[in-house]
């Protein structure tokens, strides 16, 4: 940063005062509630977040200090606006993994293209030939996920020579049932987050939350389900 866009001791002094009154609004808000999913609460939420970072970064551009304070990022969901009782629901799910062992893919894949060599086939294999599915990762995987359901696959995905990513599961209202086929050329266009009952986050950036034991080890080595309700702040 240069000389000139240098902040002030004045403007942090300005933004920790913005940080009080918001702390005060958020305050009055929480106590006002009117129910679980009280917008005023959500905005609320947000400003609070909106101005602890700019203290935070302030703060840090002229005395070189941080706030212990972890600012939430901006994936936090609106607040519901779906119908009270829904009569159908959407489940959203994305699964993210990395190709560790690809030897370990190539020959899981193989072994099962060899019991059944429809499968590849089936799998879009270039041919249908099974013996090609041993050589090509892209072949292989579409065997595996062909073959096997994805639950199946995220419990066994060290078999498969896989790593887990980051996971999140959306459940979602809606007024009624899609028609059949309706969505299937663009599945996750019309996922409307301020439909969102409730979901469900894993990820490794919650192992930095985790508590430690008395022995400075991980009170527990499973990676937590960050789950929040209509668009929860604090995830």
């Amino acid at each position: 940063m240069s000389d000139a866009a240098q902040p002030t001791a004045a403007e942090v002094r300005a933004a920790a005062e913005a940080v009080k009154a918001a702390l005060d609004r958020h305050l009055a808000a929480v106590e006002r509630r009117s129910g679980e999913d009280d917008p005023a609460v959500y905005a609320a939420f947000n400003e609070l977040a909106a101005t602890a970072e700019a203290y935070d970064e302030l703060l840090y551009d002229v005395y070189d200090e941080v706030t212990p304070f972890e600012i939430p990022g901006d994936d936090t969901l609106p607040a519901y606006a779906g119908p009270e009782e829904p009569s159908a629901l959407s489940v959203l799910i994305r699964r993210d993994y990395a190709v560790v062992e690809p030897q370990r893919l190539l020959s899981q894949a193989q072994r099962v293209a060899d019991l059944d060599p429809d499968i590849a086939a089936d799998a879009g294999v270039p041919g249908g030939t099974a013996g090609i599915v041993g050589s090509s990762v892209h072949a292989a995987l579409g065997v595996l996920f062909g073959e096997y359901e994805p639950d199946e696959i995220a419990s066994r995905h060290k078999e498969f020579g896989l790593e887990e990513g980051d996971s999140t599961l959306w459940v979602a209202a809606a007024e009624d049932q899609a028609e059949p086929g309706e969505w299937l050329g663009a599945p996750f266009d019309q996922a409307d987050p301020q439909r969102v009952i409730c979901r469900f986050d894993v990820s490794a950036v919650f192992d930095e939350d985790l508590d430690l034991d008395d022995d400075g080890d991980d009170a527990d080595d499973e990676e937590p389900d960050g789950g929040g309700g209509p668009g929860g702040p604090g995830r």
